[in-house]
């Protein structure tokens, strides 16, 4: 049996149906990742809620993304890399760049101090060196912005996790960690 199966729409929960729904009208499809989580109303609900108060903040669509790959490479979640490198590509990074910011690695110097901060605070359990955060500020960010990067590493942080528990199928091109992971 496995831990979390990927729930159909006639399987969710009446008050889940509706963002089955929003979800199929917006993306085209359920992804298993929110199919997944339907289990819990509540846990879809504040996952998407999360996700929709940090959008529009104080990072674009590409920072997003390049957070949610470092974030996915440093817990080796090949779903979320996976689905992460598929939009990346969709806002604007190329192949080449999608494996760049899972390693921190991207000559851009603003997108390198983000990706960086972001594995240390994964990797370090919120407590990066202060080296990292100094040159998240002198890139340009702000306060706010390193508030926002914690929320952000949150959501795909739950998101990887969830991914691991449930053996979550991949409905995207799959990709794979660059690092073994710590399971």
């Amino acid at each position: 049996m496995k831990n979390l199966e990927i729930l159909t729409r006639e399987q969710a929960a009446p008050e889940t149906q509706g963002i089955f729904d929003a979800l199929k009208k917006k993306v085209g499809k359920v992804p298993h990742l929110y199919a997944t989580i339907a289990h819990s109303h509540k846990g879809l609900n504040a996952l998407l809620t999360l996700g929709d108060n940090l959008n529009g903040g104080e990072f674009s669509a590409k920072e997003g993304e390049a957070i949610a790959l470092a974030v996915g490479e440093s817990n080796a979640c090949t779903y979320c890399l996976s689905a992460h490198t598929a939009i990346g590509k969709m806002v604007g990074f190329t192949e080449e760049e999608t494996v760049q910011l899972r390693t921190g690695a991207i000559e851009d110097t603003k997108l390198s101090a983000l990706t960086k901060l972001a594995k240390a605070i994964t990797e370090k359990n919120g407590l990066p060196d202060q080296a990292l955060i100094e040159e998240f500020f002198a890139a340009g960010y702000n306060k706010a912005a390193l508030v926002e990067l914690v929320g952000h590493v949150t959501k795909n942080i739950f998101t990887n996790y969830i991914n691991h528990i449930a053996e979550t199928t991949v409905d995207f091109p799959e990709v794979t960690p660059l690092v073994a992971s710590n399971a």
